[in-house]
């Protein structure tokens, strides 16, 4: 979704075939809401009750996203200093960057700074500063209090637009409601109150079908609805319910497209791919031309090759960097090595 969102943006296609395609894809960006709200849901459901371990969880968050920010990062600065020397970062851009704080301030020269996705990295860590402090405290208020937060939650992230729209100065609106960590942190309660609920066995949301319905109709819901209920108020109740009815499908060995050999290959080059996928649009705009509005079988081939090439560097990336980088930053006193979930 956000791979295709970013076709629209640097309109590979134009006439008749860019129009439905933004039609399709110009509310993509809404699978970050979905990123987010999972993000939650895989962090509880891989922390047994009773852990402990603050800096040991903190260091394993580190080890599992820091190798490829790095990389990434290192790869934008290379192409902002040989093919558009107008983009290279300033040093206090670069340094909220590295440390990801760059989504804290509202200019978009920083939390656009070097690789542009990796905003969305300081959501996320963020949310890693938060969950080893809230997890026990939430799991000690039992299933009504999960019940009563995801409401809570839910109810922020439909209500969110209204609140900045209402509290924050209208030049910073984009930037409150999308890129500002505190602003997405429901949407990581609400997967972390979905996982808690899951886990108990309190779930009692619609099925896989029926939450794929509500994705889709949230989906469609968001491209007509105004910005600011594009970004996550329109697809929440959709992709909160589709999370967690997938894993009520797995646990009872239901039926599923997500567990196949392919499947769960690419979700591990997922954040590659994630991460990567921009450094090749920009590239290919350089290389070939900007915004070109192409016939559909040029614009094919050409984001297929987009497609193509950010696949194969996010495997690349995901043997050679995040699975080593990981490695590295776990490595005991000892010499040894701890697998990091």
């Amino acid at each position: 979704m956000v791979f295709l969102f970013h076709v629209c943006i640097v309109e590979y296609f134009g006439g008749r075939t860019g129009g439905m395609l933004g039609y399709a894809f110009g509310v993509g960006n809404t699978g970050v809401s979905f990123f987010f709200i999972l993000s939650g849901f895989v962090l509880a459901w891989s922390t047994p009750p009773g852990s402990r371990g603050v800096v040991r969880f903190w260091r394993r968050r580190l080890a599992r996203v820091y190798p490829l920010h790095l990389a990434t990062a290192l790869i934008a600065l290379a192409m902002a200093y040989f093919l558009a020397a107008g983009t290279i970062p300033e040093r206090r851009q670069l340094l909220a960057n590295l440390f990801l704080v760059q989504s804290w301030v509202h200019d978009g020269s920083f939390y656009q700074s070097a690789n542009p996705v990796s905003w969305s990295l300081a959501c996320e860590a963020f949310f890693y500063f938060l969950f080893p402090l809230i997890i026990r405290p939430l799991r000690a208020t039992g299933w009504r209090g999960s019940v009563a937060i995801g409401a809570v939650s839910l109810a922020l992230v439909v209500a969110m637009p209204t609140l900045v729209d209402r509290f924050a100065e209208p030049m910073h609106a984009d930037w409150a409601i999308y890129y500002f960590p505190l602003a997405r942190v429901p949407e990581f309660l609400l997967g972390i109150v979905l996982a808690e609920l899951v886990r108990e066995n309190r779930w009692r949301g619609p099925g896989l079908t029926v939450a794929f319905g509500l994705t889709m109709f949230g989906y469609f819901m968001a491209s007509q609805a105004d910005f600011p209920y594009r970004y996550a108020a329109c697809t929440v109740v959709g992709f909160a319910s589709l999370i967690a009815a997938a894993a009520v499908a797995d646990l009872r060995d239901e039926p599923s497209p997500w567990r196949g050999r392919i499947s769960v290959k690419l979700g591990e080059i997922s954040f590659a791919f994630y991460m990567v996928h921009i450094l090749v649009i920009r590239t290919g705009e350089h290389l070939y031309r900007s915004h070109p509005k192409d016939p559909w079988p040029t614009g094919l081939l050409v984001a297929g090759a987009a497609f193509t090439i950010s696949l194969s560097a996010a495997w690349l990336l995901h043997t050679y960097v995040e699975n080593p980088g990981r490695r590295l930053l776990l490595r005991n006193r000892s010499g040894g090595a701890r697998a990091a979930r």
